[in-house]
């Protein structure tokens, strides 16, 4: 079983050798291999730059999934871009799950920059949020089209919705301004024959049946540092959202190997059983975690894997 095979099986709901792993975003790769991923400018320049950047992040790409055995890999260098959808596909084939991630395709904490406007209008100028999100949507739903034409596996819509107290307005208005623009977003993927992940930070127990409700089939982050406890969540989701995540991401950046060993064998013996999880950490490998600290994870991963297979084959 490859990678792809694994995470899509484990998606789908049916048995698979180990749960998959991969990360939203392996960014210490200096620090791993003495290399740095191409800049931004690179990608924006066009024409034999862009194609050299291309070339070079997919073969950064490649030796961060053999180093860490990932069975899927998400193109957030350049991001939402179906060129480097289609180079991945290219590079890796059928032996790993592809996903493209999508930005501000509905209202999130990243796109709001005027906080008190925004809550105004929330309530005397709701016309005008209405109009926003309609935008950021149809935006969205040309770029999962180009991404998944590309040959995406999977499409992660990344919008923060929650604080560490909570969703970043009530579930109530949730309902009206972002959940109906989410659920289009989420069938578009689903049209392509393609699944839906949604990644958001904090506290988001009092929203996540609306996420449930608008199709999200794979739940990330799962954050513990705001409170959300994965053996909750997966009592909530089973049978209906797989879970990925929930490894705390303070620990990996400055905890003891202790505490994330403790934090990895929670998301693994509550998230695995019954299938629908895939291992990782609670947010990204951002700069700043060490390298040995993501090398412990992984070595308690794959300890707990040779221990207790039969406990996510069941």
């Amino acid at each position: 079983m490859n990678g792809r095979e694994r995470l899509l099986a484990t998606l789908a709901g049916r048995p698979v050798d180990r749960p998959p792993v991969m990360e939203i975003d392996f960014a210490p790769v200096k620090e791993a291999f003495g290399v740095e991923f191409p800049s931004r400018n690179d990608f924006l320049a066009g024409g034999q730059t862009r194609e050299r950047a291309l070339a070079r992040t997919m073969e950064i790409n490649q030796r961060i999934i053999e180093e860490f055995a990932w069975d899927g890999i998400i193109l957030l260098r350049p991001a939402q871009d179906a060129d480097g959808v289609a180079a991945a596909r290219k590079a890796f084939g059928d032996r790993t799950a592809i996903g493209g991630i999508l930005w501000e395709g509905v209202w999130s904490i990243d796109i709001i920059k005027d906080w008190p406007k925004f809550s105004e209008d929330l309530f005397d100028h709701p016309e005008t949020v209405h109009a926003q999100a309609e935008q950021y949507c149809r935006i969205g739903l040309d770029r999962i089209d180009r991404m998944s034409d590309a040959g995406a596996d999977f499409i992660l819509i990344a919008s923060d919705v929650g604080f560490n107290g909570g969703p970043f307005m009530s579930p109530d208005q949730f309902k009206i301004f972002v959940t109906p623009y989410l659920a289009r977003l989420c069938q578009r993927i689903r049209d392509h024959g393609i699944i839906p992940m949604y990644h958001s930070d904090g506290m988001i127990m009092p929203i996540i049946d609306q996420l449930m409700d608008a199709g999200v089939a794979v739940l990330q982050s799962i954050d513990p540092m705001a409170g959300m406890d994965i053996r909750v969540v997966k009592e909530l989701t089973r049978g209906r959202m797989a879970l990925m995540g929930n490894v705390r991401c303070d620990h990996l950046q400055h905890g003891t190997p202790e505490q994330i060993t403790e934090s990895a064998l929670y998301a693994l013996e509550h998230g695995s059983p019954g299938g629908g999880f895939i291992f990782s950490s609670s947010n990204t490998i951002f700069d700043g975690v060490p390298v040995e600290n993501y090398r412990l994870m992984l070595s308690v991963f794959r300890h707990w894997c040779d221990q207790r297979k039969s406990l996510f084959l069941s």
